[in-house]
Parts: C-alpha cells; structure tokens; sequence
C-alpha cells in the first residue's frame, strides 16, 4: 500500500513550499487510494514551539489536507529513538564518539587551511582507548567506507553519491535527542512510508539515510524530491513574494480551494489545465509529471485563480465569509442591505474576499469623498440637476428598472449626457466614482438611505 507522509519541523508557520509539499504527498496518496500520515518533528527543542504547531495544523485544516493518521510527534518517540541505536551500537553499525567540541572545531579548522571538505574523521570509529572523563559522548552513524549509494528520484532520476564523500553522521546527542537524519529514518521505518515526497533541499540528506535504513536491514522508500519556490523575480521565495503564512492568505481573503488549485499548478500540470476540481488533481496527479524545474510564484495568476473561484462560489457561502471582514470594519451588516444580494452585484469585480468586503462598506456606512470629487461635483450646476431627480425618488417604485428610467428621462429632459446625472449620484451616495450601475447600487441601499445620504449632501451645495 502506497503510505506518504508530511513532516514539518514546528519552528514557524506553515509556509507557502510546506503546504506545496504536503499537497504533493496527499494527493498522490489519495490518487493510489493509500493512507497520509501526519508527523510532527519538534526535536528542535530551542526553536520548536506549540504555537507553531497549531499554525501548521490550522493551515492543513484551512487547505482541508486531511490526514489518516497522526500527528505523531518526536519528542513522544525518543525511546524508541534509543532502542534503535542500542541495536546499531550493538552490532557494530555505531558508536560513541567522546570528541569535544574544541577537538571538533581545531578538526575543521584544520580541513579548511587544507582545502578540505570540513567532515568529522572517524577518530572514536574503532578507539580502544579509555573515554575522557566529564565528556557525554553523541552516537554516530559507522557509514559504509566504499561503493556508493544510488536511487532513482521519481522527479531528478538516477542518483549517486560515493560512500567516501559522506562521514559518520550523529544519530543520538549527547542529550539523547535524536538527529533529524536518525529520527525520519526510525520513523518512516515504523509507519511503513512507501514514499517520500519531500524539498529537494533534502537530496542530499537521502544516501545518508539509505545507508541507516541498509544497516538497519529495513525496506527502502522510493524518493522524490520537489524543486523549490522561486519568487517572480527568480530569486529565492521571500515574503515579499509570497513566502508567508498559509493563514495570512485566508486574513487576505484568498479561498482555499484557489489557494491548492494554484499550489497545485507550482511545478506540476496536466496538460493545459488551469482551474480543476480536488477530485480532478487526485484522478490526474502523477509523480512524473512534477517538473524538475523550480516553480515560480505569480501572485497576480493567484488573483486570476481566486477571482475565478469566487465567481463560481455560492453566493450563501461568499456572504458568510465576507461578513467577518465588514464587521472589523465596523459596519453594521445586520442593520444594512441583503449581503447576499451585494456580493451578488460586486463579486465579479474583485479578486479577493477582502476585496469583496472593501467594495460592500458604502452599503452599509456612508464613505466621505475626497476633496477632489467634492470640488468636481459639489457645486450649484449638480445641485440644479438632481434636484427634480431626488424629488421623484420619493414616489416612484423602488426597483432597479425604475431608478433607471427616472436617472435617464431625467438626463434626457435636461439635455445632457447621462453622466452627469449618474456620476454626482455615485459619489453623493457611495462616496466613490467606481461602483457597479448606480441604478442597482441605489436600489439595494433603498430608498430611505439612499434619500438621506444624497440630502444630506444637497445641503451643502451652493444655490
């Protein structure tokens, strides 16, 4: 049975190239009708947090990433860690090594001046002399000497690397905390991973944990390792770019859904497809189909891809998620027009559920225009051409066909251009000069508010 698994280590959030990454793994998981596993690796006791922990699980149940099993976490796993070496040490596949950190540094120092590779040197590997006293010594790995090791990556192909570049990994500190080489390789043995499907940032930790699993007698995964995230630029994914929080994109009002269809699309595809369902990636993902080239991040494709998807979202389901952002910014939804009507008229205008929220505020509180649009329109030529206008919106029936047939005779009678009706409006009622028509804006604020707001300014134009 196919079973993958995603490893996050929780010293920050879940990023942009995690989330790609467990992505990976489920899908193809799912595609074989496998299990995905959940692990948490908190052996970084400096750094790792519950914090980050819960920004990790929180961004896999916002992408609704499910896993079979877990999260299995580490720090929960160090005697198991321990009964594994024990084995090793046992069998003359590890050792202790008393070596001082000043001995470690004077080594590597030593290396350099040469021309070296810095690499620890083996000096405890067969040492029949007597430990130095005040010294906890660390585990390490006895690494094969000769031959090589070789895999194929399902996404780099053939991979092989001589035994003689590799030196004698730690496995256990002297803290009996486990490495993290020692720790995935203990525990993608217990939880039967078939697959790892993990950064090519990883590639080279890949032989190192071969040669354990070998000496360990244990079944060997297959590999495939995932080109990084560049940013537009080219250069290495940072914030700037992207490189945030998977949460921040749901603060910015992204729909998860858009979020996986374009996480998706970074680094692999199928054919020209560009906006697919869950069940679509999971019939079409294949592990050959992931380019070997890094992946460039577009933000402004992701807005395509969001807008896209928000066109397509019920209505019901746009208004429940806008209504958290007008409530931080203090409008009174439950006092104000259908929200479901609004985001109706304004979601094929925006990109985000944020952007959505910023376009709906004028309905529900009203906005001041600027200087500008006030010197343009707040003037006694405005105040004549509105005035029979305002005086028929207190009897005609308030639907959308009739405010547009008043604003239009009443253009018509008058001898102008429709603008110069509609625009005054505009800015009068929402205090802005982009908004979709004005007859359905006017029509969804209704005919109280609408009547207030434009009165309101009337008092202040100059006869």
């Amino acid at each position: 049975m196919v079973r993958t698994r995603f490893a996050p280590s929780p010293t920050g959030y879940l990023h942009i190239g995690g989330a790609r990454t467990a992505l990976f793994s489920w899908a193809y998981a799912r595609r074989h009708g496998g299990k995905f596993i959940l692990r948490i690796e908190d052996t970084d006791q400096e750094r790792s947090t519950q914090q980050s922990t819960q920004a990790i699980l929180d961004g896999m149940a916002w992408l609704a990433i499910d896993y079979d099993e877990g999260p299995f976490y580490q720090m929960q796993r160090l005697q198991r860690y321990h009964d594994a070496a024990e084995h090793l040490l046992r069998n003359n596949l590890a050792y202790h090594c008393y070596a001082s950190k000043e001995e470690l540094d004077e080594m590597r120092e030593r290396q350099l001046a040469a021309g070296q590779k810095p690499r620890y040197d083996g000096r405890w590997r067969d040492s029949k002399q007597t430990p130095p006293a005040g010294i906890k010594p660390v585990v390490r790995f006895k690494n094969p000497w000769q031959g090589h090791v070789t895999f194929n990556d399902h996404i780099k192909g053939r991979i092989s690397v001589a035994n003689d570049e590799l030196d004698d990994l730690v496995l256990l500190r002297s803290d009996g905390i486990p490495t993290y080489n020692f720790s995935v390789v203990i525990d993608d043995l217990d939880m039967a991973i078939s697959h790892v499907i993990r950064g090519d940032d990883h590639v080279n930790n890949t032989p190192r944990q071969i040669n354990i699993l070998k000496a360990l007698g244990a079944p060997l995964p297959e590999y495939a390792h995932v080109p990084m995230i560049l940013g537009a630029n080219g250069e290495r994914l940072s914030k700037r770019h992207g490189a945030v929080s998977v949460m921040q994109y749901q603060e910015d009002g992204y729909l998860p859904d858009a979020l996986l269809n374009y996480l998706a699309r970074l680094g692999w595809s199928h054919g020209d497809e560009e906006i697919f369902s869950r069940e679509e990636l999971i019939e079409w993902f294949d592990l050959s189909t992931i380019s070997r080239s890094p992946a460039k991040f577009n933000p402004e494709k992701l807005h395509w891809l969001n807008q896209q998807y928000l066109k397509k979202t019920d209505n019901q389901h746009l208004a429940e998620l806008v209504a958290p952002f007008l409530h931080k910014d203090n409008c009174p939804i439950s006092d104000g027009p259908d929200l479901i009507r609004i985001v109706d008229l304004l979601k094929e205008r925006v990109n985000t559920i944020e952007e959505l929220a910023d376009a709906a505020v004028y309905f529900y509180r009203p906005l001041e225009p600027t200087d500008e649009l006030k010197a343009q329109f707040y003037n006694a030529e405005t105040k004549a051409l509105l005035a029979g206008l305002i005086d028929k919106f207190h009897s005609i029936e308030w639907t959308r066909e009739s405010i547009h047939h008043e604003i239009k005779t009443t253009a018509k009678d008058l001898d102008v251009k429709l603008p110069k009706i509609a625009m005054p409006l505009r800015v009068m009622a929402t205090g802005e000069t982009h908004t979709p028509s004005i007859d359905a804006v006017l029509e969804l604020l209704g005919r109280k508010e609408t009547l207030d707001r434009i009165q309101a300014c009337m008092a202040q134009l100059p006869s």
